[in-house]
């Protein structure tokens, strides 16, 4: 099965959900058109009150959308945007990517992959008990965290459901992701 896009969503407000989108535009350097988390600086509300200097590596959240499929069959209902994030793939292992792995959407758009998402109590706020199913246990009693990977842009580009998602990995060693 080959990846691609199947929801894009976006929000001007630091809401939880995003609504879904027609059409996204990528800014390289600054993320989501139109999106609050838009920006060379970090826009994450408690990473601003840390440091509002830190540079923006999370510019674009990125879902698979098999995710949300697991969810649904553990009783929670749960759509693209939902969780917060910019991009709803499908048929890529996101969570898999090394650091600096590359996704190239639709016919210019790069993201570059900086890490995971941590999820946090909103998520609970949003359904309860969502926060304990986007996070698990490899098979050596790590945490495994579900909710998405962040990254940045490295190419403008206008990104739409249906659009292919083609991978580009770094030279190695690989680095794992880690939280950002």
């Amino acid at each position: 099965m080959h990846a691609f896009v199947t929801a894009v969503s976006a929000s001007p407000s630091h809401s939880f959900s995003k609504p879904n989108q027609d059409v996204i535009r990528l800014l390289a350097g600054l993320g989501v058109e139109g999106d609050a988390h838009l920006g060379t600086t970090v826009k994450h509300r408690s990473r601003v009150a840390k440091d509002p200097n830190q540079p923006n590596l999370r510019q674009v959240h990125l879902i698979h959308a098999e995710l949300h499929d697991e969810l649904r069959e553990a009783g929670f209902d749960v759509r693209a945007g939902d969780m917060g994030e910019n991009v709803t793939t499908r048929g890529i292992d996101l969570l898999g990517l090394p650091t600096g792995a590359r996704l190239l959407i639709g016919d210019r758009a790069v993201i570059e992959v900086t890490g995971l998402r941590n999820p946090c109590v909103q998520i609970d706020r949003f359904q309860k008990g969502l926060m304990k199913a986007v996070l698990g246990r490899d098979a050596h009693g790590n945490l495994v965290r579900k909710s998405g990977i962040m990254g940045v842009v490295v190419d403008d580009g206008e990104v739409r459901a249906g659009d292919a998602v083609r991978l580009e990995l770094p030279s190695g060693p690989y680095r794992p992701l880690e939280v950002v």
